[in-house]
């Protein structure tokens, strides 16, 4: 018992890559084709546009990035608040004992 023959054999013996580029397209789209066919980048930014062109490797850069954010304003502000700090007890160390401030200037010279 034999098959009967594929209708798209014919089509298919016909069928062959195109050998130039078609005339009417741009020299600009080749190039770029070409390019993404075998025009790989290397170094550094390309390795680095390859990991973040990754959806799941983009959300957790991001999410790096905003969390060392917060981070590096959470040490700013900590800074900020212990000289605050510093100056009010040094301001009410003043405050309740005024001899400080004149044995401060006469340790001074």
């Amino acid at each position: 018992m034999s098959t009967p023959p594929d209708p798209l054999d014919p089509l298919l013996d016909r069928w062959a890559c195109p050998k130039e580029p078609a005339p009417n397209l741009s020299p600009e789209v080749w190039r770029r084709i070409m390019m993404a066919e075998g025009g790989r980048r290397e170094g550094f930014w390309a390795e680095m546009d390859a990991w973040l062109s990754r959806a799941p490797f983009a959300a957790l850069f991001v999410a790096c990035c905003a969390l060392l954010g917060l981070f590096l304003a959470e040490v700013r502000l900590n800074h900020e608040q212990r000289e605050h700090s510093a100056l009010l007890a040094q301001s009410y160390l003043q405050l309740i004992d005024p001899l400080l401030k004149e044995n401060a200037v006469a340790k001074a010279p």
